[in-house]
């Protein structure tokens, strides 16, 4: 029998008006959220990132392809991982079905790692997905934008992640299990795991300048993955203990 509290459908209905309630109060605060977002000034870009694509080298401005908004997302795949994080890979299974309504909306979505471009075109192929995906290996970049750190960083204790100061070394003695934590999941150690950060970022094109107007990371990327969405309505929740998530075809 279910330890959970049962009721009569009566008993329900009553405490599922009360809630919508509460659900209308938090739509309506995430609409002003959306809307502060949209108020935050914008920063033009002078800098000039080169990417590599599937249409050869790329700027900045190229990645709109046209469009006057773009939303990129920060792709933990480092230059020597052996696979992308999987966690990024539960929040990317969601891109595809995405990218040609955010098109027609004047919404360009990509990818961007930095692992070279042939290790990213066959990852892709091995999680069958089609989005834009680009490199940018050798670029300053991702440092730029938060999610990629220095050996200097790292050595000191001090990197800079989702507006703040971490140290992500190893507890000691906790080394060994890391490493090997991390080189079953993307086939590195601790350090260079890492070392790389999830985050989206979004930037405008306006009058042939390039603006950067908003950047999130770790659980601001949550409303990201659609599973998190649907578990979050389940009977159970998210209901996790440590790291349940798999890429799609290692279930």
């Amino acid at each position: 029998m279910t330890s959970h509290r049962t009721g009569t459908r009566e008993e329900w209905l009553a405490a599922r008006l009360e809630l919508l309630q509460a659900e209308k109060e938090q739509t309506r605060r995430g609409d002003e959220l959306a809307r502060q977002r949209r108020e935050l000034p914008w920063v033009r870009i002078d800098k000039q990132y080169r990417f590599n694509t599937d249409q050869g080298p790329a700027s900045l401005a190229d990645l709109f392809q046209g469009r006057s908004q773009l939303l990129i997302y920060h792709f933990m795949f480092g230059s020597d991982y052996t696979a992308g994080n999987p966690f990024c890979s539960a929040i990317a299974d969601g891109f595809n079905g995405s990218v040609v309504h955010l098109a027609y909306h004047d919404v360009t979505l990509y990818a961007i790692s930095r692992a070279p471009l042939d290790k990213i075109r066959a990852y892709q192929r091995r999680m069958g997905w089609s989005f834009p995906w680009a490199s940018s290996y050798g670029s300053d970049f991702n440092a730029d934008f938060g999610v990629a750190r220095s050996k200097q960083e790292w050595d000191a204790g001090a990197v800079k992640y989702n507006f703040s100061v971490q140290d992500l070394r190893p507890p000691a003695g906790q080394e060994s299990s890391l490493d090997s934590w991390s080189q079953s999941m993307v086939g590195t150690d601790w350090e260079a795991f890492q070392r790389e950060g999830p985050g989206m970022s979004a930037f405008a094109r306006q009058d042939g300048a390039v603006y950067h107007t908003y950047s999130a990371y770790a659980r601001g990327l949550d409303i990201l993955w659609g599973t998190y969405q649907w578990l979050d309505r389940a009977p159970l929740g998210r209901n996790e203990t440590g790291f349940w998530w798999h890429r799609h075809d290692e279930y």
